[in-house]
């Protein structure tokens, strides 16, 4: 999909969620399956490795088969709670052991478990609506991402954690405009194979 560089986000994201509502449920499980399967061949979890994954909402790329490769390769995996008594709507990550439970934008969470801090985690995987090869990621507009990982705006060469974007190989876009809270990703996995991000 081709995008001006003026092209309004909130454009983008409406087309590309109707383009991801309009996939039946066998062809986002096989997606979801694919997905497990590229990061499992490029990525090549290690046991004890921290990873951030989040609860898929009915109409995102489907975690729940990288949760289960995840647990399969021995790593510890965090999951983001959204905390609004924190200044700037932060976000912290929790252990996932133990019960989930739904929050008012209607995403699951760890209701209880060890939280890390973002600068900890080795690898983290984000949710997104659409990216580019550059490293840019559309998001939903919330922003938390980009608040949780913008210490690495602070240096030239961060080398943790890994920013991994996944998605349907349909939402790689040509170009994204640049916003200055933006936090490049490094790479991006989709069902169809790896983009490492030219981020500079």
């Amino acid at each position: 999909m081709n995008s001006a560089p003026s092209a309004p986000r909130r454009q983008l994201r409406a087309q590309l969620a109707a383009r991801r509502r309009a996939l039946s449920p066998a062809e986002r499980a096989h997606a979801a399956y694919e997905l497990a399967r590229q990061v499992d061949r490029t990525l090549h979890l290690k046991a004890h490795w921290r990873i951030a994954l989040y609860a898929s909402l009915l109409n995102e790329l489907d975690t729940a088969p990288l949760i289960e490769l995840a647990r399969a390769r021995g790593c510890r995996i965090f999951l983001p709670r959204i905390d609004r008594r924190r200044a700037g709507r932060g976000m912290r990550f929790i252990e996932l052991k133990g019960a989930l439970r739904r929050n008012r934008l209607g995403i699951d969470e760890p209701e209880g478990g060890t939280a890390l801090g973002a600068r900890w985690l080795d690898v983290v995987f984000l949710p997104l609506v659409g990216f580019d090869r550059h490293g840019l990621r559309l998001g939903t507009g919330g922003g938390f991402y980009d608040r949780a990982f913008a210490f690495r705006h602070l240096r030239r060469h961060w080398h943790g954690p890994k920013l991994v974007g996944i998605a349907y190989a349909f939402q790689q876009l040509d170009h994204i405009a640049h916003e200055s809270h933006d936090v490049r990703m490094d790479a991006v996995i989709t069902d169809q194979g790896i983009i490492r991000c030219s981020t500079g």
